[in-house]
């Protein structure tokens, strides 16, 4: 038989909608998502982010509700980011190490609410809490000081699993934090701790929203190309996720998700392990936008650009529109 038209109509299997559930490769599930959220100061504050519809920030007690809303959605996992307030900022970023800081109530508040059915993700950086918004410590001569910072991130993730962290994710892209992590960890007898690098965190023009919900966009001073990388390198992605494996990395991340598929899928085909994006801000304001001029459906553009990340082979994506991917999900999968 002829291997061709019209022995071959691949249209066959797409004739109804049975059939192209049968046949679909990739699917999104709730389970596949995890709800990155910014903390406030205040009780009872809901505070609508402008540059991001839609997103707010939330005093440690709404928190806690989201933290139920997310339990009841199939969510697995928060992703927890601070705003702290400008009197608690400081040069070298000392309220990091505050046990009593934003980030430690309102993981405390969710294990207060939810116990052990939801997994809370803890940005580990210095940016939410320098008065200059870099990542880091700054040298004399305004760089950011690659081991002095490492030596405050170690403290940084042990005061936020000491609160009750499940997965501590250093975003800072300094050389040998995630070693030095997972050194401290195993020591203090925390082996179940989880770390999930950023280890492939472009220094992109997508974050700007993300800035402004932490408060730290109008304090920076000068860019982070000097950490983060160069948008047109993607060998040098393999480097960094070998290095933060061999130093005991669990998962890896890719930031910003879209930009970056091509990113996603040699990681994917590279190495043995969960990788995950962060479909960022800036993604999240472009459909936003989108479908407020009218020029997509955004149900439509959510499950499409979320199934673009799995198709590129993501175990998981972080997104703000993850409790309406959710729902989306849970009804396509539900019939």
């Amino acid at each position: 038989m002829d291997a061709s038209y019209p022995h071959i109509r691949l249209r066959r299997t797409r004739s109804s909608g049975w059939s192209r559930a049968l046949h679909r490769e990739n699917r999104l599930a709730p389970s596949d998502l995890v709800w990155p959220l910014f903390v406030t100061a205040g009780q009872g504050v809901e505070e609508p982010i402008a540059s991001l519809p839609g997103v707010s920030r939330w005093s440690v007690d709404g928190i806690a509700e989201r933290a139920r809303e997310a339990v009841a959605l199939g969510i697995p996992c928060i992703a927890l980011f601070p705003n702290t307030p400008g009197d608690r900022r400081s040069e070298s970023g000392e309220e990091a190490l505050n046990p009593d800081n934003l980030m430690c109530r309102a993981i405390k508040s969710i294990r207060d609410a939810c116990g052990s059915d939801i997994g809370v993700l803890t940005d580990v950086a210095l940016d939410p809490y320098t008065s200059h918004g870099q990542d880091g410590l700054l040298d004399a001569s305004g760089y950011v000081a690659n081991d002095d910072t490492v030596a405050v991130l170690v403290d940084q993730a042990l005061n936020q699993v000491a609160a009750g962290a499940d997965i501590v994710a250093p975003s800072d892209m300094m050389d040998g934090r995630v070693k030095a992590i997972r050194m401290a960890l195993e020591m203090a007898g925390h082996h179940q701790t989880q770390i999930m690098s950023y280890a492939a965190k472009y220094a992109s023009a997508f974050y700007g929203p993300f800035r402004d919900a932490v408060g730290s966009g109008g304090l920076l001073k000068g860019d982070k190309k000097s950490y983060q990388m160069d948008p047109g390198n993607s060998r040098e992605a393999l480097r960094e996720v070998a290095l933060d494996i061999a130093e005991g990395a669990d998962s890896v991340m890719v930031k910003p998700g879209l930009p970056y598929l091509d990113v996603v899928a040699r990681l994917v085909d590279r190495f043995d392990l969960p990788v995950f994006a962060y479909q960022v801000s800036g993604e999240y304001a472009m459909i936003e936008a989108a479908a407020a001029a009218g020029a997509g459906d955004r149900d439509a553009l959510v499950l499409e650009t979320l199934m673009a990340l799995k198709r590129a082979g993501c175990t998981g994506v972080l997104s703000y529109h993850a409790p309406l991917a959710a729902r989306l999900a849970a009804r396509l999968l539900n019939g």
